[in-house]
């Protein structure tokens, strides 16, 4: 959203050391020691106390700049622009704190203000070892750190001081999570929820094949007493995909299909982009990540409810990949959603594909895996024992939402659209531990095909990469097999630890749920390896900047909305492929219903003259539209995502 002259805005002098691009990455070192890794296909250049790294396409720098002492994380990252790039005065937004780790005694990030006409990112990361402060600078097109977030991930990642070596547990026994460590992870949820405003968590620890522990913390909603339990459904979002890809291993088994086989030999109507790229296309690529094609998230999140499943085929065959097949790290919604399809309608030809998928995954992994609280009905999941989705509204209070946003998702649901609970999540988690067999020590899945989905695909960052719908990491030196879920008011992670034995689940029913996960990784191999105290920090400082965040929105924010512009706002548009977005009076607020995305308007004065309007109503995911004219005097909004522009024009 920012930066319109990226190549002149970012151009250095010469510099005294370049280097060319590697065709692998690349550890180093800058001339005071400071480790970093340089990711393959981006050169570096050093002159004096500044490195630079420069994407592919040249619109793109990281630099990582030496500063000295000087007073304060404001003044390091000031100094560090001064130096980086003298000519340039960005204006600082949020300054949030980060605790000790990595070797650094001192950690903050620095968020700067953008435009939505630049289409740029800018911000720093200021670090300080000892007296001396070292800033990393992100700087240029949002669209390409976007698309080359995984490269930014391992150069943030592998920022050290001078002879700093991370802590290991590779190697050292674990311990069994006994009553006593089981108590130390449950207080740790606990504090965690209430630090940052979770009203309810559901856990699952499971050690050595058994589950030692299973329930929850907190509320189903704000407002009421029920309790989370073990039976508690939440949404679990992007946790699905691996799902999915388990009933892929499970046909892989049965000889429907091969990884490596054409997606159109199984499923003739397939298209993606052009031709060549259609025949270029495994089943492997639809969940590896790497297939090169963008986010669209945007695109189902805009359109009018209520289109069947085939809609995922139907806007793949209208998507072409902004990179090559196994050359980055791009997670695509649409592409796991066509591998889940397609297996539903090998398991049962002849049913519409959406029906196939959720009888074919009921009939071959929740009946067998006992996963009855597991559904893909919404009338289900949200009766009974279900967990309310919350958020922060404008003001930064934790409120409860309707989960109708939510429904998006579900023409697209081998992707993201399941509700689960921790205990069935449990059983799930103790399939991938026993590497195919189910908790009564039946097996559901040959090892070969389930642990195919594990094999380290694109990296996704330092030490970390993707496989088929699962990520595989090194943390802190140990394996870990763990996928991720994030909708509006829900974020879940779930972890195996093959070496050790264990896995764990938290699933979370508030927006600042997803500042748990990490630190609750983090406090697992605490636990289990006496590793050092750094989780509970971790929250602590996530807590701070989740405030800071939302008091500067705010703070930009003219709410409810400058009179003058909400006033000259047309009724009725029509956007990409007929999508509608309406303007209405509700309650005497101007009210925008788009898509899954309503609620009161807000608007916000650019720094290049420009006006927005955005949606104000609770949770993280809104509309932020810019507001123009065409040529023929009608009125637009246009929302943009990292690599996309939907433009939605006045009808008159």
């Amino acid at each position: 959203m920012k930066l319109l002259h990226a190549l002149a805005l970012l151009a250095l002098s010469v510099p005294a050391f370049a280097d060319t691009p590697g065709t692998s990455d690349q550890p180093g070192t800058t001339p005071a020691g400071v480790q970093y890794t340089q990711p393959r296909d981006w050169s570096a250049q050093t002159n004096g106390a500044v490195t630079v790294f420069v994407a592919p396409e040249a619109d793109l720098r990281i630099a990582v700049i030496e500063v000295g002492q000087v007073a304060d994380a404001r003044a390091a990252a000031a100094k560090g622009w001064s130096l980086y790039k003298p000519t340039a005065s960005p204006t600082l937004t949020v300054v949030t704190a980060a605790p000790a780790a990595d070797g650094w005694n001192e950690r903050a990030n620095l968020d700067y203000q953008t435009s939505p006409n630049e289409r740029a990112v800018r911000a720093a990361l200021a670090l300080k070892q000892g007296q001396t402060w070292t800033v990393m600078i992100i700087d240029g097109s949002e669209a390409t750190y976007n698309k080359r977030s995984a490269a930014v991930a391992v150069i943030q990642g592998s920022l050290h001081p001078a002879g700093y070596s991370r802590e290991s547990f590779a190697g050292k026994t674990p311990h069994h999570l006994t009553p006593e460590r089981i108590a130390l992870l449950r207080d740790f949820v606990t504090k965690s929820a209430r630090t940052l405003e979770v009203p309810g968590v559901g856990i699952a620890l499971i050690d050595h094949g058994t589950v030692v522990w299973v329930g929850g913390v907190g509320v189903r909603s704000l407002g009421q007493r029920a309790p989370v339990d073990a039976h508690t459904k939440f949404m679990i979002a992007s946790n699905t995909k691996g799902m999915s890809t388990l009933l892929l291993s499970i046909l892989a088994d049965e000889g429907k299909l091969r990884w490596d086989q054409h997606v159109t030999d199984l499923y003739p109507s397939f298209r993606l982009g052009d031709d060549a790229t259609t025949s270029s296309v495994e089943v492997r690529h639809l969940v590896c990540a790497c297939t090169g094609l963008p986010r669209k998230d945007f695109a189902f999140i805009l359109a009018d409810q209520g289109v069947p499943a085939a809609d995922t085929f139907r806007q793949l065959a209208a998507t072409q990949p902004t990179s090559k097949f196994g050359e980055l790290f791009q997670y695509n919604n649409l592409m796991a959603s066509a591998a889940g399809y397609l297996a539903g309608s090998l398991t049962y030809p002849g049913m519409e594909i959406g029906a196939a998928y959720d009888r074919a995954m009921q009939v071959k992994i929740f009946n067998p895996l006992h996963m009855y609280d597991t559904t893909f009905d919404y009338r289900k999941g949200e009766h009974g024992n279900w967990a309310r989705p919350h958020g922060y509204d404008i003001d930064g209070r934790m409120t409860v939402m309707s989960n109708s946003f939510n429904y998006t998702v579900y023409p697209y649901r081998p992707a993201g659209g399941a509700f689960s609970s921790a205990s069935d999540m449990a059983r799930y988690v103790q399939l991938e531990l026993s590497n195919g067999l189910t908790p009564v020590g039946k097996r559901l899945v040959s090892a070969a095909n389930l642990l195919e989905r594990r094999k380290r695909g694109v990296p996704v960052g330092e030490d970390i990469w993707y496989g088929m719908g699962l990520f595989n990491r090194l943390a802190w030196g140990v394996p870990v097999v763990t996928h991720g879920g994030t909708l509006q008011g829900y974020h879940s992670d779930w972890w195996a630890l093959p070496d050790a034995g264990i896995g764990a689940v938290i699933l979370t029913n508030g927006d600042s749920g997803a500042a748990m996960l990490e630190p609750f990784l983090r406090r697992l191999l605490e636990v289990i390896y006496d590793g050092r105290p750094e989780a509970v920090q971790e929250v602590a400082a996530a807590s701070v900047r989740l405030k800071a965040q939302g008091t500067a929105r705010r703070a930009r924010l003219t709410v409810p909305g400058d009179p003058q512009v909400l006033a000259n706002l047309a009724t009725r548009y029509t956007g990409p492929e007929g999508s509608s977005l309406t303007i209405s009076t509700v309650g005497g607020r101007k009210w925008i219903q788009a898509g899954s995305i309503q609620g009161p308007l807000a608007t916000r004065k650019n720094a290049d003259g420009s006006v927005s309007v955005v949606s104000i109503g609770p949770g993280f995911i809104g509309f932020d539209g810019l507001i123009a004219t065409t040529p023929d005097n009608r009125r637009t909004l246009t929302v943009r995502d990292s690599q996309h522009a939907y433009v939605y024009t006045e009808v008159k």
